[in-house]
């Protein structure tokens, strides 16, 4: 049987084979990572208990996560993760604790990629493929410490004080006009400022998944942390989000006071 990192959370083997299927390996376990250090923060900080022996956080390729023991297979079928995480957790800040976490998992996530490609043979050519697709994404640290996004902080600036409106990365161009910009969902009522709009917002992500800005999807704006959510990604629809006048998000909201 794999050790915990190789299944999808149940146990059974699991070995990609092909670049993209250690592409979408690596995507799915990320996916489970981030979810833990964000959405599923609460849950994940209270898991890290201290008093307990060396912990460590696996993603799965199914976008699940576990805090778990290591692996009792010695040595382990894949790469473990960074031991001990829990150890950790009240001698810190959380968001220090969390970025800390975010780091050790980013490295995780490459060597499990890696450890896969050296297993089934990858030749230059795959190898080099294999890490452009992965650098392509955020990683999880910047993810999770926002520093992957570079918007303004004015795109707040909206004559209602809302921040349901559509991700913007600079005060210049269209999207300057603030009235235009209050509650606006993302799909573009001008056809004519599609693309120019689509570049402006490309480097911003969700500060859950992850994932780039899409035109077609529903986005909030978190008024504590201001990064920026797929609706779907924190179970806001539009509807919803209508009657939220200061939206914070799901770690926003978990905060509490650290000593």
């Amino acid at each position: 049987m794999e050790g915990r990192g190789g299944g999808a959370g149940a146990g059974a083997p699991y070995s990609p084979r092909t670049v993209d299927e250690v592409f979408r390996d690596f995507k799915g376990r990320r996916a489970g990572m981030i979810k833990a250090l964000s959405t599923d923060v609460e849950d994940f900080y209270e898991q890290c208990d201290p008093e307990k022996e060396n912990l460590c956080l696996y993603g799965f390729p199914n976008e699940e996560w576990e805090v778990n023991l290591p692996a009792e297979e010695v040595p382990p079928e894949l790469p473990e993760p960074a031991l001990g995480i829990n150890f950790a957790r009240d001698g810190m800040q959380e968001k220090d604790f969390l970025s800390l976490v975010a780091v050790h998992s980013d490295a995780w996530l490459l060597s499990v990629a890696f450890y896969f490609g050296a297993r089934f043979g990858f030749d230059k050519a795959d190898r080099k493929r294999l890490f452009t697709l992965m650098n392509d994404l955020p990683t999880i640290f910047e993810v999770v410490t926002g520093s992957a996004k570079k918007q303004s902080k004015e795109k707040s600036s909206v004559t209602t004080n809302q921040s349901i409106h559509r991700p913007k990365s600079s005060s210049k161009g269209r999207g300057s006009d603030s009235s235009k910009q209050s509650k606006v969902m993302p799909k573009d009522e001008d056809e004519g400022m599609d693309e120019e709009d689509d570049d402006d917002h490309s480097d911003t992500l969700c500060g859950a998944c992850g994932e780039n800005y899409a035109s077609d999807e529903f986005w909030i704006c978190c008024d504590i942390c201001e990064k920026w959510f797929h609706g779907k990604c924190v179970k806001i629809t539009p509807a919803r989000a209508e009657h939220i006048k200061h939206y914070k998000c799901p770690s926003c909201s978990n905060k509490r006071v650290r000593p």
